[in-house]
């Protein structure tokens, strides 16, 4: 008995270091990841010599607001930074919804419905998430010069709206809806599409929220494309453009280029902060899947 209660004490401790040093790790990764933000929110407001000083401060002498007023009244060259935050955010909350609905129906397809030829086009669907968007660059380039999409702001959403892996992600998610859920609706008499919209759409609100805050996220992000697309309509420029022109603009005065950032950031905090336990439920999901 004595043997026992040791080896149980010493499994206890094992565990309780086990979970410190796993603890203290992940301590280590948030800090690494969360400081550069943490550093930028007080950097914003510190004078260009302040930013560039050493030793450097953590907090600027004298708070001035000036790097945010310059980043609201720059000229470059028709670029205005106000206006891209707003076009990035339309174009992002018009590629959310479209891809959502888009994949969603495609992934009820291909879950509940059987036709001609299934197989093969999901064998197509699940090959394109292996090709690298960057090697077929130069021909989707050309797809929408030849449709007249360039220098619109269709160009920045349409191409992006289909996707293989968010197809996959609702198909898999639909597999787990009791089939019991559809023949009782049928037996109600509804159609494909009322089974869809009262049955697969309302209990797929997890899988939505992660799908449409990455779909979001990578919409926000995006540079190459928009700046390869957007080359003479400069109203509707997205918001990294104009921060990319900023930073080459003011590459000795980076207080502005980091307001501009500041600002840029705000609205995918944002929607974390609204979204993050859904987004922790639909990481769960995807795990599971």
């Amino acid at each position: 008995m004595p043997d026992m209660e040791t080896k149980k004490k010493n499994f206890t401790k094992r565990k309780i270091v086990k979970k410190i040093v796993f603890g203290l790790i992940a301590a280590l990764v948030c800090a690494l990841i969360v400081f550069p933000i943490i550093w930028m929110i007080p950097a914003a407001f510190k004078t260009r010599r302040e930013i560039w000083q050493l030793p450097n401060t953590f907090w600027p002498n004298n708070f001035t607001w000036d790097n945010f007023s310059k980043v609201l009244t720059s000229s470059l060259n028709g670029y205005n930074f106000l206006s891209s935050l707003g076009y990035t955010l339309l174009v992002s909350v018009i590629a959310v919804v479209l891809s959502l609905f888009v994949n969603m129906l495609a992934a009820y397809a291909f879950a509940t419905m059987e036709f001609r030829g299934k197989k093969a086009l999901w064998w197509y669907f699940i090959i394109t998430m292996f090709i690298p968007g960057i090697t077929i660059l130069l021909t989707s380039i050309k797809v929408v010069y030849f449709l007249h999409m360039v220098d619109t702001i269709w160009v920045l959403i349409i191409p992006g709206v289909v996707s293989a892996y968010n197809i996959f992600f609702f198909r898999q998610f639909f597999y787990g809806i009791p089939v019991s859920l559809e023949e009782a609706a049928t037996i109600d008499g509804c159609s494909r599409w009322g089974i869809f919209w009262r049955v697969f759409f309302p209990m797929s609100s997890t899988p939505m929220v992660i799908i449409g805050v990455t779909t979001f996220m990578g919409y926000w992000n995006s540079f190459v494309w928009p700046s390869l697309t957007i080359v003479n309509n400069t109203k509707i420029a997205q918001v990294m453009q104009v921060i990319r022109i900023l930073n080459s603009n003011y590459s000795s005065n980076y207080g502005i280029v980091i307001a501009a950032t500041l600002m840029a950031i705000a609205i995918p905090i944002l929607i974390f902060a609204i979204f993050q336990k859904k987004i922790i439920a639909g990481i769960a999901i995807s795990g599971l899947k």
